[in-house]
């Protein structure tokens, strides 16, 4: 059976679909003037100097979180078993190449981002004092009668996705990990899990949700950070060979090396994109929805903290475990049992031995914890579109009990299953953003004016 889902999980992530995720964001890029890039000092100014502005927990509007709490809940959601895990599996299956087609996404994928944030806040709706926004809002708010289809197709797509993203390979790599350490059983450690996110969202809801991201998020980083910097700081002399690694085989075949089977372009550029996009959500508009709750003074405003996300998650984060892992040549060693969070481990413990195995083992509770916490307000948002408010609050029960079921699958079987949903969610929400593009730029132009008007 599983045989089957890993060959349409090829098929899907072919050229095909690579295609249409960097001709969006590239269509996106142009008709703002490649703004990610020519407008970095404004949007820079406008999220990171928010985010460490003294004003930054003050109201700035309508809505549940702030500025600081949304994005931290939104990197918490985004910043997770992807970004170490998915990184791995990619050059284990792709090859070095797979990274650069990781920052290509990237960048193509910032205004992508803006553009379903943007829109998300746009046409977001107030339910008893709660927001709740994101694509089947907009779908179906701005594109009428195909817009209603888009929005099903899409909201059941996004329900499947939440289900094997963060209740099945969050809590399982988490669990993965603490039990390679600890050697405590992963059912014990995902029950302990959903026991402590159970307790966190009814003291509080998203409002306790966004608090807790926003104290997990930065020391989460900073850890992982240090970890990464300790191993290609070690290997230094590695380090021209890594990066020209990543540019070669971005275009060609990388050879067979010890237990690297080698890696085909084509291979390169489907696992490079599928866990680019997995990790930062470009154009899956997940994280739109927890932007929908935030607090701003304009659509646009908040859709530039899209781009900061991305720069966090894929260029930092992601960057630092794919170097890592070639500046350690850890591809001569790896086996299929090894092949993603093992690569890893391994890396880790070249350079900071068994201490090494805690510190990465401490970042990956935290980026998988902080991950599978962040998609509640997804989840939530899916599930009162899909069964409306009265009955969602007991569907919302499945996504405490999901993560334990899930540690009964193979890590391959999950991220396989896993890679089907994404691009199930990607193609309505791309075709939505297409169609909604004019909006987005009228929105862009206006607001670009107002900030020309304040000196920026």
């Amino acid at each position: 059976m599983f045989e089957k889902i890993y060959d349409f999980t090829d098929f899907l992530w072919g050229i095909p679909l690579t295609i249409l995720v960097i001709a969006t964001g590239l269509y996106l890029s142009i008709r703002t003037g490649f703004f990610q890039i020519t407008g970095i000092k404004t949007w820079w100014k406008l999220t990171v100097g928010e985010v460490f502005s003294k004003r930054r927990d003050q109201k700035a509007g309508e809505g549940e979180l702030t500025p600081w709490q949304a994005i931290t809940t939104v990197l918490g959601g985004t910043v997770g078993s992807g970004n170490i895990a998915g990184v791995a599996a990619a050059i284990a299956v792709g090859g070095p190449g797979a990274i650069f087609w990781m920052w290509l996404i990237a960048i193509v994928g910032m205004l992508t981002k803006m553009t379903e944030v943007s829109l998300s806040v746009k046409y977001r709706k107030q339910i008893d004092g709660e927001y709740y926004g994101g694509p089947m809002h907009y779908m179906k708010a701005a594109l009428g009668t195909f817009g209603k289809v888009l929005a099903a197709i899409y909201g059941v797509a996004l329900f499947l996705d939440i289900a094997t993203d963060a209740c099945a390979i969050q809590v399982t790599t988490l669990a993965e990990a603490v039990n390679q350490v600890f050697g405590v059983n992963t059912m014990i450690i995902a029950a302990i899990v959903v026991v402590i996110s159970l307790i966190v969202i009814l003291s509080g809801g998203v409002k306790k949700v966004g608090k807790i991201s926003s104290m997990i998020v930065p020391p989460m980083v900073i850890i992982y950070f240090i970890g990464c910097m300790g191993v290609i700081i070690a290997n230094i002399g590695n380090l021209p060979a890594a990066l020209g690694s990543i540019f070669r085989y971005a275009f060609a075949p990388a050879p067979a090396i010890g237990g690297f089977a080698g890696a085909t372009v084509t291979a390169a550029i489907s696992k490079g994109a599928a866990r680019g996009i997995f990790s930062n959500e470009a154009g899956m508009g997940t994280a739109a929805t927890v932007h929908a709750t935030a607090q701003t003074d304009h659509p646009i405003h908040q859709g530039m903290y899209g781009i900061f996300e991305i720069f966090v998650d894929t260029i930092i984060v992601c960057s630092l475990t794919g170097l890592a892992v070639l500046c350690a040549e850890i591809l001569p060693t790896v086996t299929e049992d090894t092949a993603g969070v093992g690569m890893v481990f391994q890396a880790f413990e070249g350079t900071w031995g068994h201490f090494g195995s805690i510190i990465l083992c401490i970042a990956i509770v935290l980026f998988c914890y902080s991950g599978y916490l962040g998609f509640y307000v997804e989840f939530r948002t899916c599930t009162e579109w899909l069964f409306g408010l009265k009955v969602s609050k007991f569907v919302n029960a499945l996504f405490f009990i999901l993560p334990v079921l899930a540690t009964m699958l193979s890590t391959l079987e999950v991220w396989s299953l896993c890679d089907i949903v994404v691009g199930l969610v990607i193609i309505p929400n791309l075709i939505a953003l297409i169609a909604l593009s004019p909006k987005f730029v009228a929105m862009f132009k206006e607001y670009k004016a107002k900030l020309k008007t304040q000196g920026m």
